[in-house]
């Protein structure tokens, strides 16, 4: 059986996460964690009973300990230098999302990864439920026809403190490659062009674009409208936002909780101004584990199997791409091409 050393880069935020579910795995052993600070991962090594070498170098923990699978869980900003380094010295690499500051840097760690010959795969952990499988399954199964357009709402007032008060597109760098990774996969579409209105609404406490409405062109002949907010405080979405995908033979929805079900045509209505449908509830058949977990578990099948992972970085490339071109847009005022 393959055995998978682990360096931990990065221990704050949502390293505990990431090392509870290592520690679980009988194929898995955490050989050390790096951390610019080394309070922070003596804190993360207590926490879990971890008896391991700390290091401020990733190059340094990588060598003297033989790694073979770097968990980088470091700010966006140190994505790129983290991810090549681990690639450079033999090691797969999971990360957080974003994959990093800019287009150019994601670009640079996914050649680097296929270049390397190593798997580079990317959280996206909203993929993995079994509502949303459930409903991809409704839209891309041809229960409502060819799909037309998906829409989704996001509205929620979270008052964090820090840096994500002082971005200037908070909203959509922080928190939408989450939604706009959910199109992709809802539709099994990618980007072509998008045009972005960013704004920051009366009563927002962030400096910057609080929300934001996107309307994109995808690769299947869909439109994907996307109405976003961090600063409406009353009548929530869920983080997994409210959708509707509208579709040549009816309409399924998604309240991003519980609520899913579709209405298409009834073949046997006589024709009328407004057609009869029926109501179809689908089953719920997805059994793997939830968020994080979920998609660690895939990414570890990945490396078993030796393919790429469902969010491989390759493929994750067109989801950080909607984030960078809706911010262009919007900039720009103007529709923007992938």
């Amino acid at each position: 059986m393959k055995r998978f050393r682990v360096v931990v880069a990065g221990c704050g935020g949502m390293a505990r996460t990431w090392v509870d579910y290592a520690i679980k795995r009988s194929d898995t052993e955490i050989v050390a964690l790096v951390d610019l600070y080394p309070l922070t991962a003596q804190s993360l090594a207590s926490q879990y009973g971890l008896s391991v070498p700390i290091y401020d170098d990733l190059r340094e923990a990588i060598v003297a300990t033989k790694a073979n699978l770097v968990f980088d869980i470091t700010v966006p900003e140190s994505h790129v230098t983290i991810t090549t380094t681990a690639l450079s010295l033999g090691c797969d690499v999971f990360g957080e999302k974003p994959m990093g500051a800019s287009m150019e840097q994601a670009q640079a760690m996914a050649e680097a990864a296929r270049v390397a010959g190593r798997h580079y795969a990317v959280m996206q952990n909203r993929r993995y439920q079994p509502e949303i499988r459930a409903f991809r399954d409704l839209v891309q199964g041809g229960v409502i026809g060819t799909p037309g357009a998906a829409y989704a709402d996001f509205f929620l007032g979270p008052h964090f403190g820090g840096f994500r008060e002082a971005m200037e597109h908070p909203l959509i760098l922080d928190m939408a490659i989450h939604t706009f990774d959910q199109a992709r996969f809802i539709l099994g579409a990618n980007p072509v062009a998008v045009y972005c209105k960013a704004f920051n609404p009366a009563g927002s406490w962030y400096a910057g674009s609080s929300s934001a409405i996107c309307l994109f062109d995808m690769s299947d002949g869909s439109v994907f409208c996307y109405r976003g907010s961090w600063s409406a405080q009353g009548v929530p979405t869920s983080w997994e936002a409210d959708w509707r995908v509208t579709g040549s033979q009816g309409t399924a929805v998604w309240d991003g909780a519980n609520r899913l079900f579709a209405e298409v045509v009834d073949p046997a209505s006589e024709p009328s101004f407004i057609r009869d449908v029926q109501r179809i509830e689908p089953s719920k058949t997805w059994e793997g584990q939830a968020g994080h977990h979920g998609c660690l578990d895939e990414m570890f099948a990945s490396l078993i199997e030796n393919r790429p992972a469902e969010t491989d970085s390759a493929d994750n490339l067109h989801s950080v791409a909607m984030v960078f071109a809706a911010i262009e847009s919007a900039k720009r005022e103007q529709k923007v091409y992938l």
